[in-house]
């Protein structure tokens, strides 16, 4: 049995429901309600992090565990993987972040992601770090904008990232938590090529058939808009890590993908395509889930 956490969120579900489509999976799940994973292998434990007795309950004969975290404050990696150790899980596969590996991201996420992987080594439980560049599907943040004024507003429009789509950052995953001998080793995770806000934007433009322009914004009008919706010091941290792309720190391409898989990851322009319908005027509130 493989337990999967993280199960609403874009690489998570993609996680239970490829493990799902070739035998049974338990999903922890606060909210099960939002889970679009279902079938007769697929088995729910509601409950969250910060609840030993739930847990207790998702881990019982577990063999390895998938485990997602995303709350800044909240010690839940080591909330699971001291839980994991207890229940005599034999794998935890983490999903982290590729900065973990690089001496120059010093911001508030890549620190606390650094801490989250120490304290699943320490946990005694075998490990393997998934560590994924910048996903794709972070573009749908721009959804809003395309749909009501054809403008894309980001900074740096000419700063490369090799992003990944979710859905590879999964198969990799997958491979590990299905796969032997990875134990002990943290594989980074990219796209097939690093590109740029504006190459997304004209990208997007050729998928939907219509004109798209790209508004490079201000600094300070950036960090306005991340302090409404996240605390101070997650703000800065995407504001320090967007100065790091613009660096050209995120450009490096990794084959992972490929060697675990035995395909290649998926380009931009492929994603897009297969995700028009959310920057379509119809897609109404689907970029905001």
């Amino acid at each position: 049995m493989i337990l999967v956490t993280g199960a609403t969120g874009a690489v998570g579900r993609e996680v239970a429901g490829q493990l799902a489509a070739a035998g049974p999976v338990r999903i922890l799940a606060r909210r099960p309600e939002r889970l679009t994973v279902r079938g007769g292998g697929v088995e729910v434990v509601e409950g969250e992090y910060g609840d030993r007795a739930a847990l207790d309950r998702a881990l019982r004969g577990v063999a390895s565990v998938f485990l997602v975290t995303n709350s800044p404050t909240e010690p839940d990696d080591e909330r699971v993987a001291v839980a994991a150790a207890a229940a005599g899980v034999r794998h935890l596969v983490k999903l982290s972040m590729m900065a973990v590996e690089e001496p120059g991201a010093d911001d508030f996420i890549t620190r606390r992601q650094r801490e989250n992987e120490q304290a699943v080594r320490e946990s005694g439980v075998p490990w393997t770090f998934v560590r994924p560049r910048t996903f794709m599907s972070n573009t749908l943040s721009w959804a809003p904008g395309i749909r009501s004024t054809g403008v894309v507003r980001a900074l740096y429009g000419d700063a490369p990232v090799a992003c990944v789509d979710p859905r590879d950052v999964a198969a990799v995953a997958v491979a590990v938590l299905t796969g032997t001998g990875h134990e002990g080793r943290a594989y980074a995770v990219s796209g097939p090529e690093a590109i740029t806000a504006r190459e997304q934007t004209a990208q997007l433009s050729r998928v939907l058939e219509r004109p798209l322009r790209f508004e490079e914004l201000r600094v300070d009008a950036a960090r306005t808009a991340l302090l409404a919706k996240y605390p101070p010091p997650v703000a800065e941290a995407f504001l320090q890590s967007a100065e790091r792309q613009r660096a050209g720190a995120k450009a490096a391409v990794v084959p992972t993908v490929q060697d675990l898989t035995g395909r290649p990851a998926r380009p931009y322009r492929i994603w897009s395509a297969e995700h028009a319908e959310a920057f379509a005027p119809e897609a109404g509130r689907f970029a905001g889930e």
